[in-house]
C-alpha cells in the first residue's frame, strides 16, 4: 500500500513552537508502525539547516526513528538507508528545484522502487505535495506559474497556499478551466489531500476553516472534511 498525503500548507513547518502538528500525526499514523522510520526531505529548501532542525525538533519527542535525506552535502551517501523509510516527509521550498536534484541524484528512481516494493507513506507540504503529482502551481521561476513535472503518484493537479496566497487561486481556477493544467485538487494551509494507492481516501484538516477543494474545468467544490483532533 501506498500512502500519500498532499498538504496545502501546515504542519511542523508553520508550527510556531516547532511542535509536530495533527497533520504530522496523522501521516505517523498511516505507517501502521509503533517506531517507523521517518525520513525528512528538505531538498526543495536547499538543505536548510534551520527547517532540518524544525523537523528533529518536531518529531524527535514522537517517539519514532528519524533521517535526513541531504543532497547538497555526502549526497552519495543519502539513500543507503532508502529502502528502510516508512515515511517520506518532503518539506516545502522550490518544487522544480526539487524535482531537478531528485532525477539528478537518482532520488526519484528510489522513490519508484520503494513504492513498488514495500508500504510506505509518502507526504509533504507545498513544494513537497506537489511533487507526488502529475502537475502543480509553483513559485519556482518568481511569480506563480503552471508546471508539468511531478512523479505522478496522484493524478491530474495539485495547488497548495490556496487561502493564504491571493494569486494561488484565480491563476489555478484559470489554468484548468483552459486546459493548460489537468484537472486536480487546491488545499489550504493545514488541510491536505489523503490518497491511498489512487484513490482518495479522505481529505482531512488541522484547522476549522481550512479546506481541499476539486477543481475542474466547470469550477471549484469544497470537499467534506474530516477534522483532526
Amino acid at each position: 500500500m501506498t500512502h500519500i498525503l498532499c498538504m496545502g500548507g501546515g504542519g511542523f513547518s508553520m508550527s510556531p513552537d516547532n511542535a509536530a502538528t495533527a497533520l504530522d500525526r496523522y501521516a505517523l499514523e498511516l505507517t501502521g508502525r509503533s517506531n517507523p522510520l521517518v525520513c525528512f526531505a528538505p531538498t526543495a529548501s536547499a538543505d536548510d539547516p534551520e527547517y532540518v532542525h524544525r523537523f528533529l525538533t518536531a518529531f524527535g519527542g514522537l517517539g519514532v526513528q528519524t533521517m535526513v535525506l541531504t543532497l547538497w552535502q555526502d549526497a552519495r551517501h543519502a539513500l543507503e538507508r532508502f529502502g528502510d523509510i516508512d515515511l517520506l516527509y518532503v518539506g516545502g521550498g522550490s518544487t522544480v528545484n526539487l524535482m531537478a536534484l531528485w532525477d539528478a541524484h537518482g532520488v526519484s528512481q528510489a522513490v519508484r522502487d520503494l513504492r513498488a516494493e514495500r508500504d510506505v507513506v509518502f507526504a509533504g507540504t507545498s513544494a513537497g505535495a506537489n511533487v507526488w503529482c502529475e502537475a502543480c502551481t509553483t513559485d519556482s521561476f518568481g511569480g506563480i506559474d503552471p508546471w508539468r513535472g511531478g512523479l505522478g503518484f496522484v493524478r491530474g493537479s495539485f495547488s497548495p497556499h490556496f487561502d493564504s496566497e491571493a494569486e494561488r487561486a484565480p491563476h489555478y481556477l484559470s489554468w484548468v478551466r483552459e486546459g493548460e493544467l489537468p484537472v486536480g485538487w487546491a488545499a489550504d494551509d493545514g488541510a491536505a489531500l489523503h490518497v491511498l494507492d489512487g484513490k482518495v481516501q479522505a481529505c482531512v484538516t488541522e484547522r476549522d476553516d481550512a479546506k481541499v477543494y476539486r477543481v475542474d474545468r466547470s469550477g471549484i467544490t469544497a470537499q467534506q472534511m474530516t477534522r483532526l483532533a
